[in-house]
């Protein structure tokens, strides 16, 4: 009975690993994938919402810390969606990628600008180099809006063509 199993699963398609093991056992990596993102997320909020209560003052250290964290909450949720859709449709969506991207580099952009307005001692080159990061953030979300631009132009083209395709 293993025997033949195995005789058919490594004949299926000819090849030394048959693809729909590979497969399969893709399936179930996104699948555990998943499942561990989740637990991530939910420690997360749980860590923020106890660091949030234990950080004095609230003003303005807490609510940076809070924003900062609910943010990168959303992130691993944006990647564990991203795996999830991988699962069931078997197709990456850039779209996704490129909005994780956003939300990471904005993340970034007020990490950086709550510390600027937090220190007080700011040396002149250490306050340049926080400017010039936030620049290249910022740089970075103006490219990866325009990339998001980009791929959902050429989705509603493809689309478009495949509705004028259907009416034929």
């Amino acid at each position: 009975m293993l025997s033949q199993l195995l005789r058919k699963l490594f004949q299926s398609d000819g090849s030394l690993i048959p693809k729909n093991f590979i497969d399969k056992l893709e399936d179930i990596v996104h699948g555990f994938l998943g499942i561990l993102l989740f637990l991530i997320s939910v420690l997360a909020v749980f860590f923020s919402v106890e660091r949030l209560i234990n950080t004095h003052p609230f003003f303005p250290t807490g609510m940076i810390q809070g924003i900062n964290d609910i943010l990168l909450v959303v992130i691993i949720i944006e990647i564990m969606r991203t795996v999830v859709v991988r699962f069931t449709d078997g197709v990456f969506q850039l779209d996704s990628f490129l909005i994780i991207g956003v939300i990471a580099a904005v993340r970034h952009i007020l990490t950086v600008g709550a510390a600027l307005t937090m220190e007080k001692d700011k040396t002149a080159e250490s306050f340049n180099r926080s400017l010039l990061e936030m620049g290249v953030n910022t740089g970075i979300v103006v490219a990866l809006v325009f990339a998001l631009f980009l791929s959902r132009s050429v989705q509603r083209a493809q689309n478009a063509k495949s509705r004028v395709e259907e009416d034929f």
